[in-house]
């Protein structure tokens, strides 16, 4: 039964080019669905958080009120890094371009970037520390400094190459449409 609503993942698959209603260039948006390994990853962290939270239910059933405090803060965050998780990645405005991390974020306006472009190189596995030959879009500021936004071997495009490219080319064109740099391909 096809469903009467439209939903965000529609935006990328239309082959016309009218804008939706939802298409705000104001808001940030990631240009691209996280990836099964992330996804998966804060899928199973909430798991665990369920059962911590059942763990601090039955501690404090127990009359251990403090273990029960401790229990549920743990819980919390693991609730909290779960989220945080999915909320990692690359998103654009039409403000510029903002990478988010675990820990920190940066953002970087379309005015300080020279370029947006996809280089082979070493890149770091799921973030781990091994590192394997692979793409990444790199973004280059005005002062010098290079800000690695995407590769192909991170928890959001490893065995999804298709999808690399499809967002690459994605944030290459709102550079292209809001910066004033110039956008180097492949």
């Amino acid at each position: 039964m096809p469903l009467p609503f439209l939903t965000a993942d529609r935006a990328f698959d239309t082959t016309d080019h009218v804008a939706l209603p939802f298409d705000d260039h104001d808001q940030w948006r990631r240009p691209y669905r996280p990836g099964s390994w992330r996804v998966g990853t804060a899928a199973l962290a909430l798991l665990l958080a369920s059962f911590v939270l059942l763990a601090a239910v039955i501690i404090a059933t127990a009359g251990a009120f403090g273990g029960a405090g401790v229990t549920f803060g743990i819980a919390v965050l693991i609730i909290a890094s779960a989220l945080r998780m999915l909320r990692m990645g690359t998103w654009v405005s039409r403000a510029g371009i903002r990478r988010v991390g675990f820990f920190s974020t940066s953002t970087v306006p379309w005015t300080k970037v020279t370029s947006v472009r996809t280089t082979q190189q070493p890149v770091r596995w799921l973030g781990l520390p091994r590192t394997v030959q692979g793409q990444a879009l790199v973004l280059d500021r005005r002062a010098g400094e290079q800000l690695l936004l995407l590769t192909d071997h991170n928890s959001d495009f490893l065995s999804r190459v298709e999808a690399f490219d499809r967002a690459a080319d994605t944030i290459e064109a709102w550079n292209a449409e809001y910066g004033t740099g110039q956008t180097a391909t492949r």
